[in-house]
């Protein structure tokens, strides 16, 4: 494919993207008792955990909404290039930035229970990741997510469009814009928009998290295979309660939100 025809399936897809941000965060797709379009607004988030398609997703949200929520889960176990460049976004494009912090500070959670990222890694998360981002998004109608199908096996039957169910039974309008996006679409979009990304990408990473449960990939066919040490694909953020579940014991996976190494430059023809 020519770099022509790359750069008009970009544009025919940033389109397709724009269309539906303009119409979830405006609220058209808002249930027909809710109250005015700006009321409307103040209902839909994003989540952004600061990797390539997060950014961009979030560089097209703010064009239609420059308030919109950015929920950004602030561990205390992120790389220090991620803090940075959180900050640097947050400031240059004035993000309405929302950092969730877990219910215990890094210090206090391993004077409890030691390094649970290294004893009990799903635990590790659920306490840094999972509770503080399902409570945040409760509060809201609509989920903007960067989610990809490409990304994982596990995110292969990602839809665009679906509820989800939080624990405790509320569900909440799901959105993955980017969800039919290949990794080539995300770095190619980014260029063009003038998006610069993550400096940890130039490092080698294709899949950013926590530091401590970061390593370069092993597998160059899978950007995740530096994630938890092969432990485990996923932190739990985007696996819905299953039906009937309050407790969050049993899941449904459905995806979570990372960028794989831009592609040779050959690759974009």
């Amino acid at each position: 494919m020519s770099t022509v025809e790359i750069a008009a399936e970009v544009n025919t897809k940033l389109a397709a993207v724009r269309e539906t941000l303009e119409r979830e965060v405006n609220g058209q797709g808002a249930p027909a008792d809710s109250s005015s379009s700006a009321g409307r607004r103040g209902d839909v988030c994003l989540t952004c955990s600061f990797q390539a398609e997060d950014v961009l997703l979030a560089k097209l949200a703010i064009a239609i909404h420059p308030a919109i929520p950015i929920l950004f889960l602030d561990t205390g176990y992120h790389f220090k290039e991620t803090y940075e460049y959180r900050d640097r976004i947050a400031k240059e494009w004035e993000l309405n930035l929302i950092n969730l912090l877990p219910e215990k500070t890094v210090a206090e959670q391993e004077a409890e229970f030691g390094l649970l990222y290294q004893s009990a890694p799903d635990r590790c998360c659920g306490l840094r990741k999972v509770e503080p981002l399902f409570k945040a998004v409760a509060e809201y109608r609509v989920w903007l997510t960067g989610l990809r199908r490409e990304q994982a096996k596990s995110r292969a039957a990602l839809e665009e469009r679906a509820m989800f169910t939080l624990p405790g039974g509320k569900q909440v309008l799901k959105l993955a814009p980017l969800a039919e996006w290949t990794t080539r679409d995300v770095w190619y979009a980014c260029e063009e928009l003038g998006i610069p990304l993550l400096p940890l990408y130039e490092r080698g990473y294709s899949s950013i998290g926590c530091e401590p449960c970061t390593s370069l990939p092993t597998d160059p066919n899978d950007p995740r295979s530096g994630r938890w040490a092969g432990r485990k694909v996923e932190c739990g953020i985007h696996i819905e309660a299953a039906s009937g579940s309050g407790t969050g014991v049993s899941w449904r996976v459905d995806g979570a939100a990372e960028t794989p190494a831009p592609p040779q430059v050959a690759a974009r023809g």
